[in-house]
Formats: structure tokens, sequence, C-alpha cells
């Protein structure tokens, strides 16, 4: 009973996605509680078991891949082991052949039954399936054996095997360049739908024919040749051969890795571009291929990753300044594909993909690169996305790297500032970029996912160095765009940036109190968004409103000092006024604004617009708060007046 095996364990979850359930050491063992022999894992990590499972006399398990072993525990609960070596995945495939009876060169212990009783019946007389001989004669008849066969899992089952035993695909194979030397249309259309028919069978060693180097390009050629479309083929391997040149950025060195990318794109492509829409009925049944995808690219970000040669030269390369921009754009690119297939591992193994690229130097080559990069969308594009990723990996690390970056460097070059300057420069009349940047800058600010140690808190001196060396970066468009108490630019694409600005400001007051509180009232910040208030983009003037709801919102005596001091309720009056008697979310929007204080009794509030606008305000009837708030205000008066009235 040894444990030295090392291994992953897997869950398939309600999306058909696979799941990372821990890596450990596993052993077989007779478990008194199950009453029988058992698969035990024990975690790597804290030696806790992760998983007990009797080997069942009559469950399907299927070897895959020559490292993985796969079974339906249960109703809706399949389970997979994946070994690292070959010999420990066949050690423990003898162990369940074993206990099953069963010759361990099979790779699946069971045939997989779940069928009404006559289908069962009918099957019983015929032990396997027999295919006709692969002639160009018998491929009509062969196209309906494997459709008749699809909805059976028995049929499916025997038919899966037949063709792996007799080596039947390379035939088929063969008869599909005959067939197109031919130019013989039939017989590709029957092809297309044979070919069609094996992927549903589901089945890792037939794909693993199929997807082998020598044939893939012909199955997609197969597959090429819908009989819907005609006469008028896809041209599939011409993109293959032709457009979709693969580009090795960088040598790699391992062939069996390079092998294993070409495979894994081409898979991708069959999966994304070549087969038709699955329907309900087939989704289940291209599980395998999901799979197939999946653990290919758990494997090669772990062989790439393991390639120290590799990383380190992608690294020196999209830093060197000799690197020309294609090669930039390329080398970029490529990152962020890698950063793309890492959201397939699961999260320690995610945890240590990052801690790599990140002692690789990943952020200061990204600076480089968003310097370097600034005139190209694309390059700028890929360098947004692999920040993100490393933002939503673990934002602590993007602040510290800022902090200290920021000792040596001027404000203009720091990589925050960068994104932030991305963001304002952001040419797209949508603005998807600044939106998506906009995001990555919240989560950074965001104290929610700041860290708290013994020592420093993360929060106290991220935000004085963001209000020191960034605040005035994202708010110089604001601020140059209100100048003199009006709007110099109002177009569509200005009031959309300045919105996404204001977002961001409004998430600032409500969770970073006296840094922006600060910032707000030294720079009179409010007095320039209010200006926004008359801008002919209701979305703006509302942005703007909701900013001040916000700061009011908080009933804070120093925030509410200065907004009497500088009479900034006269914007808000003068376009409830402009509004006129439309009720609309402008018109609501004030309301509730002056319905807060007068709800919540703020005292030096309800004073001074009673004091200063009443006037203005009086006659409107339609609701009841300025009278309410004029009424609040005569209370107060009256306590002032007569103390006693207090007790």
């Amino acid at each position: 009973n040894t444990w030295e095996r090392n291994i992953k364990v897997y869950t398939l979850n309600e999306d058909r996605q696979w799941d990372d359930r821990g890596t450990g050491h596993v052993s077989s063992g007779y478990v008194e509680r199950l009453k029988g022999m058992s698969l035990l894992v024990r975690a790597e990590s804290d030696g806790s078991l992760l998983l007990e499972s009797k080997i069942n006399p009559n469950t399907a398990y299927q070897k895959q891949q020559d490292t993985l072993i796969v079974w339906s525990e249960a109703e809706n609960y399949d389970l997979a082991l994946s070994f690292q070596e070959k010999a420990g995945c066949d050690e423990i495939w003898e162990k369940i052949c074993q206990v099953q009876g069963k010759d361990p060169s099979v790779d699946i212990t069971q045939e997989l039954v779940d069928e009404s009783e006559e289908e069962r019946f009918d099957d019983m007389s015929s032990p396997g399936l027999e295919l006709p001989p692969c002639e160009l004669g018998r491929l009509e008849e062969l196209a309906e054996l494997v459709a008749s066969s699809l909805p059976s899992p028995l049929r499916r089952e025997k038919l899966a095997l037949a063709v792996e035993n007799e080596g039947y695909i390379r035939k088929l194979l063969e008869l599909f360049r005959q067939c197109e030397d031919l130019e013989n249309a039939d017989g590709l259309h029957h092809l297309y739908e044979i070919v069609k028919g094996i992927f549903l069978l589901n089945r890792t060693a037939l794909f693993e024919v199929m997807f082998s180097e020598e044939c893939i390009m012909d199955v997609i050629g197969c597959l090429e040749h819908d009989p819907v479309l005609g006469a008028a083929p896809r041209r599939h391997r011409d993109f293959l051969t032709k457009t979709a040149r693969f580009k090795e950025v960088i040598p790699i060195g391992d062939p069996e890795l390079r092998a294993k990318i070409h495979q894994t794109y081409r898979v991708q492509y069959i999966q994304d571009m070549v087969l038709p829409t699955p329907s309900v009925f087939e989704e289940n049944m291209l599980s395998t291929l999901h799979s197939f995808i999946f653990f290919n690219k758990v494997e090669i970000v772990g062989m790439l990753q393991d390639d120290e040669k590799f990383l380190t030269d992608l690294f020196a390369q999209l830093t060197d300044e000799a690197t020309d921009d294609d090669k930039r754009y390329e080398l970029v690119n490529f990152l962020k594909e890698f950063c793309a297939f890492s959201q397939t591992l699961q999260p320690q193994n995610r945890e240590a993909f990052f801690k790599t690229l990140s002692n690789m130097g990943i952020l200061p080559a990204l600076e480089v690169v968003l310097v370097r990069g600034m005139d190209d969308v694309q390059v700028r594009g890929a360098a947004t996305d692999i920040f993100s990723y490393l933002v939503e990996y673990n934002p602590s690390m993007v602040r510290e790297f800022v902090m200290q970056e920021s000792q040596q460097n001027d404000d203009d070059i720091l990589l925050i500032n960068l994104i932030i300057e991305h963001m304002i420069c952001d040419t797209d009349p949508e603005l998807g970029g600044a939106v998506q940047l906009m995001g990555l800058l919240r989560t950074l600010v965001d104290p929610e996912n700041m860290l708290a140690t013994a020592n420093k808190t993360e929060k106290t001196e991220f935000l004085s160095f963001f209000y020191k060396h960034c605040m005035h970066i994202l708010s110089a468009p604001l601020l140059a765009n209100t100048t003199d108490d009006k709007l110099s630019k109002d177009d569509f694409q200005t009031s959309q940036l300045l919105a996404l600005i204001l977002e961001l400001l409004t998430f600032c007051v409500e969770h970073h109190t006296y840094h922006i509180k600060n910032y707000i009232i030294n720079k009179d910040v409010l007095r320039r968004v209010l200006v926004l208030t008359a801008s002919q983009h209701a979305f703006l003037a509302l942005c703007a409103l909701r900013f001040m709801r916000r700061i009011i919102g908080l009933k804070d005596e120093f925030y509410n000092r200065y907004i009497i001091r500088n009479f900034l309720f006269e914007p808000v009056v003068k376009a409830f006024l402009n509004n006129g008697a439309r009720y609309n979310l402008m018109n609501s929007a004030i309301i509730e604004m002056f319905e807060y204080v007068r709800v919540e009794d703020v005292k030096s509030l309800t004073a001074h617009i009673v004091e200063n606008y009443w006037k203005a305000l009086e006659d409107v009837n339609y609701v009841q708060t300025f009278k309410g708030l004029k009424l609040r205000y005569e209370q107060q008066r009256e306590r002032q007046d007569n103390p006693k009235l207090d007790r």
C-alpha cells in the first residue's frame, strides 16, 4: 500500500467542465467501511483524504491518453485521476482490472449499458458489431450504420470498439483521398456523415488517432464536405495551412511541446469552427472532445512554465528596444494566449503560473510594451488583456509593484498611470477599452481586496500613493473640461469618458473616506463636477448628481460646510428649474436629493437651502418635499429661540 504516485483528482461540474480537487498521492487497498478494494488519494499539502472510492465490480472505468483514468461515481458525478507518469497510471489500472477480472490491455473495463430491455435483448444475439469492408461502394451502408447506432449507448459502444480495433479510421481517410481525387461528391458526403458520427462516439482512443499529425488534416477535410453546403465546401484546410501560419515567436526546443500546441490549436478549431453547432442531444456526446482540449492546455501551460530558457527569451525580447513593432505585437499576443490558456488551470496551479510570470518580470515588461506600443491599438489591446488577468488574479501584487517603481520613476511612466492614459485616450467611439480599464482601476483602488498584516496595512500605503501620484492624472480631463464654470466640450465621446471618470470618483467617495475628502475639498472638485449638470447628455448630468448625492449621503459636516461655503446647491437648483415641469430622471434625482436632506434632518443643509433657495422652490406643489424642508427649518428656528422646547 504505497503512496508515491503523484496525481490530480478532477470532478466534472454542471457546465461539463473539469474542476481540480487537488494534488495528492494515490494508492489502492482494502477499506473496511466500504467493504472492498478502494482507490485512496491523500492530499500532498496536508495528508487529508481527497478521495476514497470503492472499485465497484460493474462500474465502467476508462483509460485515456496513457495517464488518465475516468469513471462515473454516481448519476451525475464523473471523476478523473490524472497521473504524472504513465507507469503510475498502468499500475492503478491493473489494480482496477484485477478487481473486475479484466485483462489490463483493455481501455474500458465494462460496456456502458443504459438501455431499454428490448434493445438489450436485441443486442444479446450479436456480440460485436460487424463493420462493412472499407470500400467506396459500401460508404452509404456504413453512414447508415453509424447514424442508426448513435441513439443507443450500447450500439455506440460496439461501434466505437469496432472502429478502434480494425484500424478503420486510417482506411476511411485513405478512401477520402481517393474520393477527392475522383471528385466523387456522394462519397465525400457519406464520409462527412461518418466522421461527424465518429466524433459523437465520444472516445479518447479514437480522438488520439484522428488528431494525430498524419490524420488530422484529412479528418478536417472530411468535415468540409457537409451535404447541406452542396457543391460549395468550406475551405478549412486552406485556412489552417495558408492563413493561420503557426509562428514560433520564440523557437520551441521541445518537439513534443510544439506538436502538442499545433494539435491543440487544430482541435480547438475543429470544435469552434468545423463541427456544426451540436444539438442538445449531441452536446453531452462531445464532452470527451472538450476534455481532450482542456487536458492538452493544462499540459502546454505546464511544459512552457517549466521551460526557463523559453520564458527568459520571451521577456528579454519583449523589453528589448531593438525588437520591431510587428515582432513585439506577436510576442504580446503570444503572452496573452498563454495567460488565456492558464484559465484552464485550477487555483493553486494558476497561482504558481502567475508567480512564475511575476518573477520573470511581467509587470515591468508590460510597462515597456505600453510605452512603446502607445500608438498601436492591437498591442495596447493585448497588453490590456494581460494586465486584466494579473489584476483579477492578484491585485496586491500589481499594487506592490506600482508603489515600488514610484520610488525610481516619474509619475507619467508609472504602470498605473499608463493604464489611466490608455483609458483617457481610447479612440473607440464605444469606449470598449476604457470601460475595461476603468473596471481594473476600480479593482486596484477597492479597499475590500486589500490586505492588512500586523506591521502595515496595504490600504493606507496604497491610497496615500494613489492620491499623491495618480489621482491628478485620472481627474485631469474632468478639470480641464469644466474651467470657468462651463463645459468646454460636450460631444458624446467626451461625455462618456467623463461619466466613466465620475463613476470611479463616486466609488472613491464611498470607499476612501478622508483621502478623497481632502482631494475634493482642496481641489474644489464638486463645483467642477456640478458644471456637468448643464450637459446636453442626460446620462452625464445624472452622473454628476449621483456624485453629489453620495457626498451628502455620508452626512459628514466637513463636506456640508464645504457645500454651504461655496453655494454648491446653486447649480442643482438651476438644473431643476431648467428641467421645468418635465417628469423625468433628472427631476426625480434632484427631488430625491432634497427629500433625503429633509427625511434625515440634515440641519445645516436644511437651513442653507431654505435661506437661499426658498423663493425659487416655494411654488413646487406636486411634491411636499420643499414645503417639508421649510417646516423642518421653522421647527429648528423655534427650538433655537425657545430652548425649553428641546427637552
